[in-house]
């Protein structure tokens, strides 16, 4: 272990600036602000990923289109299932053609949802335009043609590029080794045009990523081999370094990788990075999962960049689980389109989280909700010591029944700040092992209200989606996106 404790590592950087394709006055896609994004008009319908992999039921996994306009008969229905053609493809994070990076092009439009499968490396390219509420496939990325244009394999991040091309970043190499690099698309025909990343500055481990131009960089982070995490988590396969902990920066212009920052044992499995909205601020936040730590990230006056550790979420000892003590696993994380407010899910303590950070290097918590989770009265688990709570959590009650197969893990913010999306599905081989139950009954989805004014969470008592009702059987729901975009899609330049 330890040279998994080296701190930083330079590289040089050399190469030509992207191009940006804003020429026109605005009025492409997404918004010219963040501020302005807020203002726009409330979502009426969300995409979701369904996931039938590790679940027992042999069905292709489907796009689900759900109806969240209160004023619908509809609402809180899935009202349009998409099936891909092929099995077990693990549709995972979804992201977009356009978004507003390209807000200054008029020829660009935000019509294309791009949906890679995160163990079959397929991407299916969505058209939402002629449809939105019924989308339908554009193309189909075969694997084959991913493996030999980039040596790379499982897909994760899709962001948009201001040069109008896309960006997926991916976990591995076709042989489910780990491998951390960047597919290209073109951003018309959708064809595989290589990699972004320079020859030879792939990284160990792959996962997250955004990019902040006005700040010549991108920064990304880590997971772990995919053939070991595919069907579960093993404590040890981290000891053994087949996880990460490290962020990685990018020269934005030259593609060049110019800085490793080691986290650490504290900020074991960096997954969700993400800037402030506000373009011109150099920082940013990622939540660690195993760890459960959030850490800031920051320009230093050197013109490198630095972390602190913001927030730590204490474990809890426990009898009746797995290990002695139980980590929050801290698995998705949203900052406000104001940069006022940090969110994130702890998926095996089971809340729901909200901070003011309006005080940058001291985020203050003002919202909590538990949903959930591992630790709830009268399940399996015991706390014998817990250092932020009197007494564990009750547990989630839904139409009169005890649900205990669930936690919150995805999340998603309305433009407005004012609806939390939550989705329970992190990812089939370790909902399997951590909530066995849901593989039974499936996801939830829920909207948790929220608090703008002094910061607080509710859970909205109208709205539920319960995906064990599918036609086809119980099936896991994973990341919500809105057809006009969202404050995990949009980057501005």
């Amino acid at each position: 272990m330890g040279d998994r404790l080296e701190v930083v590592k330079g590289h040089l950087s050399t190469g030509q600036v992207q191009k940006s394709c804003c020429s026109a006055s605005g009025c492409g896609p997404g918004y010219r602000t963040p501020l302005d994004a807020m203002k726009a008009p409330q979502e009426q319908i969300v995409y979701l990923p369904c996931i039938y992999r590790n679940t027992g039921i042999d069905r292709p996994d489907y796009i689900a289109t759900v109806d969240v306009d209160p004023s619908s008969p509809t609402y809180s229905k899935v009202i349009h299932r998409l099936e891909v053609p092929n099995m077990k493809d693990e549709l995972h994070h979804t992201g977009w053609n356009a978004c507003s990076s390209c807000f200054d092009d008029p020829s660009k439009r935000r019509n294309r949802l791009i949906c890679p499968g995160l163990v079959s490396s397929r991407i299916y390219v969505i058209d939402t335009g002629t449809n939105p509420r019924a989308p339908s496939i554009h193309k189909t990325v075969e694997p084959n043609e991913v493996h030999w244009k980039t040596g790379l394999a499982n897909p994760h991040t899709t962001h948009c590029l201001g040069s109008g091309e896309i960006m997926i970043s991916t976990i591995g190499d076709p042989s489910g080794n780990a491998k951390g690099g960047f597919i290209l698309l073109d951003g018309e025909t959708f064809e595989v045009k290589g990699t972004w990343e320079r020859p030879g500055d792939e990284t160990e481990f792959g996962y997250d990523f955004w990019y902040q131009p006005r700040h010549n960089v991108m920064i990304s982070t880590e997971w772990g081999h995919p053939k070991l995490l595919a069907y579960g988590f093993d404590p040890q396969h981290y000891a053994e370094g087949k996880y990460g902990q490290s962020l990685h920066v990018w020269d934005w212009t030259t593609h060049r990788r110019i800085q490793d920052i080691d986290l650490g044992p504290e900020g074991a499995i960096p997954l969700e990075i993400r800037f402030l909205h506000n373009p011109d601020e150099p920082q940013g936040y990622v939540g660690c999962a195993l760890s459960s730590n959030v850490f800031r990230f920051f320009k230093t006056p050197r013109g490198d960049w630095g972390t602190e550790k913001v927030i730590d979420i204490p474990s809890k000892k426990v009898e009746g689980w797995a290990l002695p003590e139980m980590p929050g696993l801290i698995t998705d994380i949203l900052i406000s389109l104001d940069d006022r407010f940090l969110y994130f899910s702890n998926w095996l303590h089971g809340d729901v989280r909200q901070y003011d950070i309006t005080d940058r290097r001291n985020p203050k918590l003002v919202g909590q909700l538990f949903l959930g989770g591992s630790i709830c009265k009268g399940g399996p688990v015991r706390v014998t010591h817990d250092v932020e709570l009197d007494q564990q959590p009750d547990p989630l009650v839904l139409n009169g029944q005890v649900k205990a197969g669930s936690a919150p893990q995805m999340l998603q913010l309305s433009l407005d700040g004012k609806r939390l999306y939550v989705t329970t599905s992190l990812y089939s081989g370790w909902d399997k092992q951590f909530y066995p139950d849901m593989i039974k009954e499936g996801s939830l989805m829920f909207i948790v209200d929220v608090n703008t004014d002094v910061g607080g969470l509710s859970l909205n008592e109208n709205f539920l989606v319960d995906f064990g009702q599918e036609p086809h059987g119980p099936v896991l729901a994973h990341e919500v996106r809105y057809p006009g975009g969202d404050c995990s899609s949009d980057i501005w330049l």
